[in-house]
């Protein structure tokens, strides 16, 4: 059976999104620091359609991460498109553009039916029966490779809450948000079954991975 791999970028105080998260500021007030490491890497602007970028130590971990996935979860506030009933009339496709960098199904936790969205390569699907029922049509739709939960903290909380995480790679970037969105709050007492395996240093992150031992 294909692993449910969690990834997510932290600051050092523990937030993973800044605070004021807005449709148009959907990281919050600092959040985009969070990312200034793998927007340089070539590796990542490659499959965003840019050109140039850095080599670094955090190049083979983004492309061990890529070359095992074949499908993503995510929950609604990463795809983005503001809480309610989905617009009609103005219908949100993403934050990626007419041709998403997934490129392999992604299945989109949300409490407002919508139809598939199909786009260039990827095709968003919307699930609104729970986070099992959507670990399962990801499963089927990876063929054999690892799902990816992409995040956000409220999805990774409530995956990590039932015990559902096989891997859990967390990048954490030196600096401080001092407010926003924290990814462990709520989770309790009891810990996820995820042993530390390995820390990769490179320049602006450490890579953090967990697995079940």
């Amino acid at each position: 059976m294909s692993k449910l791999q969690f990834t997510i970028v932290m600051s050092l105080d523990g937030y993973v999104a800044g605070p004021s998260q807005s449709v148009d500021n959907p990281l919050g007030i600092g959040g985009e620091g969070l990312h200034e490491w793998v927007v340089a890497l070539e590796a990542w602007r490659t499959r965003h359609g840019l050109e140039g970028g850095a080599v670094t130590p955090s190049s083979d971990v983004l492309e061990e991460r890529v070359a095992r996935v074949g499908a993503t979860i995510m929950g609604r506030n990463m795809f983005g498109g503001g809480p309610g009933p989905w617009d009609d009339a103005r219908p949100w496709t993403g934050w990626w553009g007419d041709e998403p960098p997934f490129h392999h199904p992604v299945f989109v936790l949300t409490h407002h039916p919508r139809e598939p969205l199909e786009l260039e390569g990827t095709t968003f699907t919307f699930v609104t029966d729970g986070i099992e029922s959507a670990l399962a049509q990801a499963r089927e739709a990876a063929g054999g490779k690892d799902v990816q939960l992409g995040g956000g903290a409220e999805a990774g909380r409530e995956y990590l809450a039932a015990d559902l995480v096989d891997s859990m790679e967390i990048d954490l970037v030196p600096i401080f948000l001092g407010d926003g969105e924290r990814l462990f709050d709520g989770l309790g007492t009891g810990n996820p079954r995820l042993v530390h395996v390995r820390t990769v240093e490179a320049p602006g992150v450490t890579h953090l991975k967990f697995e079940r031992p």
